[in-house]
């Protein structure tokens, strides 16, 4: 994805609200008028494709729903003081970390709202490019692009709420007050479908139009984690064979030091070890990213000038590492100085950027995020096929002992799945994973609760936001709520 321009964003924001109506789901379509005005050539497709690719920036941003559902639903991060951010209250960020989130928590409507609307944005761009007078091989790339974007918002969903309504086309605002909840069983073909159709549709990672489009690895590698999502093993291995067989050491591959994974220049960004990254730029009016302030301790002001409190690193975490590990160190601050004392509070520099002008008094940083990267796919890989050697090559890479090897910490983690939930845990840290990891190997409630959460079956979903039951009672709740 090109770095996107603020004021196009703002334009395509006035073409498409132009007219609407807002309802609980934000899928007021645009006009028609505007619509058939506005989808006319190339260029106007590549605004609304760069608009539907901006919305990563709400949904992975710091503050985002895989921010605080990856993260402060685990047992990797925790809060101390935080900072308010938008719409969402204090007490409702404590919520996610103290499992005591209600149905009117603001951070949840917010995400339900942030998710719709984004949707709205990749459904408008499908339903007018297959009559849109562009070339085929345009078509098929953004085709693909939407539906890559469609499958993983849908993904994320059906894993933060289970039954959600499935919305694939543009709808009237009458409609929105309708729908039920679709089966999650549903919702999961239709993430298939859209990803097998993109992974189909889309170039090779080495052939993508620009850094940050989506590609058909990129596709492939997010389908084998849905299908390890769904029980399916066998269906995972065979797509995920078919990225490693095609691109290892071609397209993809680890680089050889950790640490060349972080930071703020070009050196760190759109790597060979990267699948799909989100773009930042730094500066004025430039999508940039604030990873590092949002997730560095309050009002410490030595390090940054503003400080989130949000993700702070919890000890549990930070002992996870074996001694030797250099991803730890590479990871994290132990504390900071201030006013000639040091403060002791463990927290990420993954996206540090000491060089990071300031924006509305806060740092405008320049690194990328990674949705996917091939570390994960390896991971991923052993965990759908049993065999060690994908796992292996991550701890090669930072010179530890190996799964099945003497000086393997076998005492601590006896099995296959028990040494790739520390392995996942230790390379993935703080890049929204682990929530998700843990739900998705049956292993949730038996970790979180032997740590303290207050953790049940029920609490394993999201509430439906209580704002959208209110104006749609055709909506049900999850049970617990």
């Amino acid at each position: 994805m090109k770095p996107l321009k603020y004021s196009c964003l703002i334009l395509l924001a006035i073409i498409v609200s132009a007219g609407c109506k807002k309802s609980f789901l934000e899928l007021a379509p645009v006009s028609n008028s505007n619509a058939n005005t506005f989808f006319q050539s190339k260029a106007d497709f590549e605004l609304a494709v760069n608009n539907a690719y901006s919305t990563l920036y709400t949904v992975y941003g710091p503050n985002g729903m895989m921010s605080f559902c990856g993260e402060l639903l685990s047992d990797n991060t925790t809060l101390y003081q935080v900072a308010q951010s938008g719409t969402i209250t204090l007490g409702d960020k404590w919520a996610f970390r103290d499992y005591s989130i209600i149905s009117s928590n603001t951070a949840v409507n917010q995400f339900w709202n942030d998710m719709y609307s984004s949707l709205y944005s990749i459904n408008i761009v499908l339903n007018k490019i297959d009559a849109a007078n562009v070339d085929a091989g345009f078509k098929a790339q953004v085709t693909g692009e939407m539906k890559f974007l469609r499958g993983l918002y849908y993904f994320n969903m059906v894993q933060a709420w289970g039954d959600v309504p499935l919305v694939v086309t543009p709808i009237l605002a009458e409609e929105a007050f309708k729908l039920s909840r679709t089966p999650k069983d549903e919702v999961y073909k239709q993430v298939v479908d859209d990803l097998r159709s993109a992974a189909a549709s889309l170039t090779a990672p080495d052939k993508v139009p620009a850094p940050g489009k989506a590609s058909n690895g990129a596709a492939k590698t997010l389908l084998g984690k849905v299908y390890l999502t769904m029980g399916d093993k066998a269906a995972a291995a065979q797509v995920l064979r078919e990225v490693y067989t095609s691109y290892n050491g071609t397209a993809y591959d680890l680089l050889p030091n950790y640490g060349s994974l972080w930071g703020p220049t070009i050196a760190h960004k759109n790597t060979k070890e990267s699948i799909f990254e989100i773009q930042y730029k730094a500066g004025a009016n430039n999508p940039s990213s604030t990873y590092w302030p949002a997730f560095s301790p309050f009002e410490n002001f030595a390090i940054t000038a503003y400080g989130g409190g949000m993700n702070l690193v919890t000890d549990d975490l930070y002992n996870e590492y074996e001694p030797g590990d250099k991803r730890r160190d590479t990871s994290f601050e132990l504390g900071y100085q201030k006013g000639g004392q040091f403060v002791a509070i463990k927290f990420q520099k993954k996206w540090k950027d000491a060089n990071a002008p300031l924006v509305n008094a806060a740092e405008s940083c320049n690194n990328n995020f990674m949705v996917l990267r091939y570390a994960d796919l390896l991971l991923l890989l052993t965990e759908a096929t049993d065999d060690p050697q994908y796992l292996n090559r991550v701890r090669s890479r930072v010179g530890l002992p190996l799964f099945g090897t003497a000086g393997y910490p076998t005492v601590k983690y006896p099995t296959l799945q028990l040494a790739l939930e520390h392995e996942r845990r230790v390379e993935l840290a703080l890049e929204f994973h682990r929530w998700f990891d843990l739900k998705r190997t049956g292993r949730a409630l038996p970790v979180l609760s032997a740590k303290g959460k207050p953790v049940d079956q029920n609490k394993l979903l999201l509430p439906v936001p209580q704002a959208a039951r209110d104006q749609n009672a055709a909506l049900a709740q999850n049970p617990g709520y």
